[in-house]
């Protein structure tokens, strides 16, 4: 579709076109977000999969990143919804700790070429299948070859903390004053899985100077999947609480102690991207832009639809 041409406007007008272009280019992430699930039943049919999930995954890619087009956006996209199936597998389908190294054990596999047998339904499987198919999707691109250990790493990272918190929350450990600490949670931000998806796009889009700085990027990613840990914290703990899931209010901090800590992560990220702001601004403005959009976001409401 030709976009339109509209008159000079003043700066509410150009602010809703600017919405309104953002609002147009989720919809058709949405809608191919929705397709491309279809073919992983076994991830993305359970109750809290709604429609809300799916609008308002494709809403914070769009919103984080409106100058792209829906295709080159959908590494993002799909990886941030993957995200979401593994974190349904690890918290809430697996129960053993076997099934939770099944997990990691197909999926790091995938990285090295090999993905489960189409006749494997198991959400493992199916999990380590869909991964493989945002992999092959990133592979198309020559950098990827030159990057790929940071995509295998970054995933290592993601599954490691899933796991970890898988036991910690087994352990009961948030509910033991001698066990997990505010801290340890913290550094263990990875399996919020934003850098994953990170790492995803900006390899799938990045131009030379991009993949040149990648190593400075993925270390103020790391930054700000803390900010953004902390953030879905805050508008979570009613609901972790119901779903037996770890918080930060849990571990002896109060929300005024998290949003001091929030402030103080992005100030440091703030000082990390300043030289980044010269060599690849739009990625720079990208990992602002999540921040600004999860505040918002997370101040009213969060993403999963009910059990």
């Amino acid at each position: 579709m030709r976009a339109l041409e509209v008159p000079a406007a003043g700066d509410e007008i150009q602010r809703a076109l600017e919405a309104g272009r953002t609002t147009a280019l989720a919809a058709d992430c949405q809608r191919d977000l929705q397709k491309w699930a279809e073919s992983y039943p076994v991830l993305f049919s359970a109750r809290p999969f709604d429609a809300r999930l799916y609008s308002t995954v494709a809403l914070a890619n769009a919103f984080g990143a409106p100058w792209e087009s829906p295709d080159r956006l959908r590494i993002a996209v799909r990886a941030s919804l993957w995200v979401f199936a593994a974190d349904w597998v690890v918290d809430y389908i697996a129960k053993t700790r076997d099934e939770i190294d099944t997990v990691v054990r197909e999926c790091m596999a995938v990285p090295d070429g090999t993905a489960p047998v189409a006749e494997d339904t198991a959400p493992a499987a199916e999990l380590a299948r869909c991964l493989a198919g945002i992999q092959a999707d990133i592979a198309t691109v020559p950098a990827f070859k030159a990057h790929e250990p940071v995509w295998r790493e970054q995933l290592r990272r993601y599954l490691t903390a899933m796991a970890q918190e898988w036991e910690w929350k087994t352990a009961g450990a948030h509910r033991d004053t001698g066990g997990l600490t505010f801290e340890r949670y913290l550094a263990n931000a990875d399996n919020f899985g934003s850098s994953l998806v990170n790492i995803g796009h900006w390899i799938f889009t990045g131009d030379r100077a991009t993949l040149a700085h990648l190593e400075a990027l993925w270390k103020v990613s790391a930054e700000v999947q803390r900010v953004l840990r902390l953030l879905n914290d805050l508008a979570t703990y009613e609901r972790d609480v119901t779903w037996g899931d770890i918080n930060s209010l849990m571990l002896g901090v109060d929300r005024a102690t998290v949003t001091g800590r929030i402030t103080a992560i992005v100030n440091e990220c703030r000082e990390l991207l300043r030289p980044l702001r010269d060599t690849c601004p739009t990625e720079a403005t990208y990992l602002e832009r999540q921040i600004g959009y999860s505040t918002g976001f997370y101040g009213i409401t969060d993403y999963w639809g009910p059990l």
